[in-house]
């Protein structure tokens, strides 16, 4: 029976996660390693200025004083009894779409999977008050297909439900999200200035291909995201700065000898 590891950045205890271990329980062997606590927004950081602890909650389940992606290394290096099949990451409390994913420490869990060799998906509900059922039921689609056909090189999946019934299912691409009056300037008790970062309401480019469209829209998104960040296009076009760059750094380092 395939082994498949579950994570989150809601922690343990959440609602989502113990959905989806549920939804997932026939296609394998499932065992749980999340943060003890909330990692909402920690991207794809690592704990490596302390020693990390897993306290065993029950059986083929652990709570991790890290981040997503460190309980994704445990699980993968250290905590299963062998590499798993696939890792899956959620069920976020909130979606994660366009831009957003790069702070998101749901996908980030599946990115370092992804880096790990294994197949990752990550799985957002639109908002949490909707109930996870049916998220739990997209996870589980998703999942099955994953272990049948697998994943391309270096890249994983980022589903995300809306929160009402779906009307169906999207092939999408990340959308731009773009956040007005970002930071909140306020002052405390002792007169002291304090800030809070991510006011105000989102702004979204218009595309009908975006995951952002796909949701508004009533469906759910699966978008395929790949760790190569190249800008391909980009090389080609700088194909002379090496040549540019190399002569001008010769010339200031014979005028620093003179």
């Amino acid at each position: 029976m395939a082994v498949l590891l579950v994570t989150n950045d809601d922690g343990a205890h959440a609602a989502g996660l113990a959905a989806l271990a549920d939804a997932l329980g026939d296609l394998g062997e499932v065992v749980v390693v999340a943060p003890d606590r909330e990692q909402s927004a920690v991207g794809h950081a690592l704990t490596l200025h302390r020693p990390l602890r897993a306290e065993r909650l029950a059986e083929r389940r652990f709570a991790v004083n890290g981040t997503p992606s460190d309980c994704v290394n445990l699980g993968v290096l250290g905590l299963l009894p062998e590499v798993p099949a696939l890792v899956v990451s959620g069920i976020n409390h909130g979606s994660n779409l366009g831009d957003d994913v790069t702070y998101s420490g749901t996908v980030s869990a599946a990115m370092e999977g992804t880096l790990l060799g294994v197949p990752s998906i990550a799985v957002s509900l639109e908002r949490a008050d909707a109930g996870f059922a049916e998220a739990g039921r997209i996870a589980r689609l998703a999942a099955a297909r994953v272990l049948v056909e697998g994943l391309p090189p270096r890249t994983l999946l980022n589903v995300n439900v809306p929160a009402a019934a779906p009307r169906g299912i999207r092939l999408t691409q990340l959308g731009h999200r773009v956040y007005k009056e970002k930071v909140v300037e306020q002052t405390d008790p002792r007169g002291r200035t304090f800030y809070w970062i991510g006011a105000g309401p989102p702004q979204w480019e218009e595309s009908d291909q975006t995951d952002i469209a796909a949701i508004h829209d009533g469906y759910v998104s699966i978008t395929p995201l790949h760790l190569d960040l190249t800008h391909f296009g980009a090389l080609a076009r700088m194909a002379d700065w090496p040549r540019a760059l190399t002569a001008q750094y010769r010339a200031r380092s014979r005028a620093r000898r003179r």
